[in-house]
């Protein structure tokens, strides 16, 4: 294990298995069980979602890269600074630190968004595949809509105690927030950083092999709570699809997922593993 030392000076662990091409992902690989574990089930996910990717494309031939970044900024939020610029940063360091001079991507919804953000300011990707947020018409305003509301929301909570309401897995318009605000501030900050990014633009720069997908239902609308946001992302990727594709991107869609079930590791290596060996071995 060794250190990457990230824009605001914080240092976050980096952990490599396996031997091959070099693959970043950020995710935590650490194994959770007990009731925090029982509480990421219950949602329809896998709480050891990081683990199982990571040993998925290690047996591939591939060597991953993994760091729990957004753990990390969980336990050390980065309210005022942690802008799309500082995220690639942060991505390379991560890289720097296991040594990887030239490396694909992989990461899902805000990570996929931060991938493409990295692509765009390094020459050193060799391979970006985003999952659950799409190159073009990315939710970018809604998203910022719904950061806003929920950082308004935790600072309302401040000092409260948590609800004891069940809620259903999935049901993300009663779902309560339960971040600091320092903690949500910091993708406040991000969105708006992201205020006027030219996607075309973007991606007209990219000369890498490229790879989108998302659930078929993958498309998010919310109540009142958070300000009527309506989270495209399927339909974003299947309005799209012909136009990524002509660019050069592998697009897909798979079919009776949404935004948690198309992040699992059984969706994401039958599509990931092929993709990789065709274009980073």
């Amino acid at each position: 294990m060794v250190t990457a030392h990230l824009h605001d000076d914080s240092t976050l662990e980096v952990s490599t298995r396996g031997d091959g091409p070099a693959v970043v992902v950020p995710v935590g690989t650490a194994l959770l069980e007990g009731e925090a574990a029982e509480r990421i089930r219950a949602w329809g996910t896998d709480p050891n979602l990081g683990h199982t990717l990571a040993i998925g494309l290690a047996d591939a031939g591939f060597r991953v890269i993994t760091a729990d970044y957004e753990g990390h900024l969980a336990q050390h939020p980065k309210a005022r600074t942690l802008t799309a610029t500082a995220v690639a940063a942060d991505l390379l360091a991560v890289a720097d630190a296991a040594g990887a001079d030239r490396f694909a991507y992989y990461g899902y919804s805000w990570l996929a968004l931060a991938g493409l953000q990295l692509a765009t300011r390094t020459d050193r990707l060799a391979a970006l595949a985003m999952g659950g947020f799409p190159p073009l018409d990315g939710p970018y305003g809604p998203m910022l809509t719904v950061t806003h509301a929920s950082h308004r929301e935790a600072v309302a909570n401040v000092g409260k105690p948590p609800s004891t309401a069940e809620v259903q897995p999935g049901d993300w318009d009663s779902a309560e927030t339960t971040q600091a605000p320092e903690q949500i501030q910091q993708y406040v900050t991000l969105y708006e950083s992201l205020r006027g990014f030219d996607e075309r633009a973007a991606l007209g720069r990219l000369d890498l092999p490229r790879l989108v997908f998302a659930g078929a239902d993958d498309n998010i609308r919310y109540g009142p709570r958070w300000d009527n946001a309506y989270v495209a992302i399927a339909d974003a990727v299947r309005e799209n699809r012909d136009e990524l594709t002509k660019q050069g991107w592998a697009v897909e869609l798979v079919a009776g997922t949404d935004h948690m079930s198309a992040m699992q590791a059984d969706k994401v290596l039958p599509l990931l593993v092929p993709w990789l060996r065709r274009h980073w071995c």
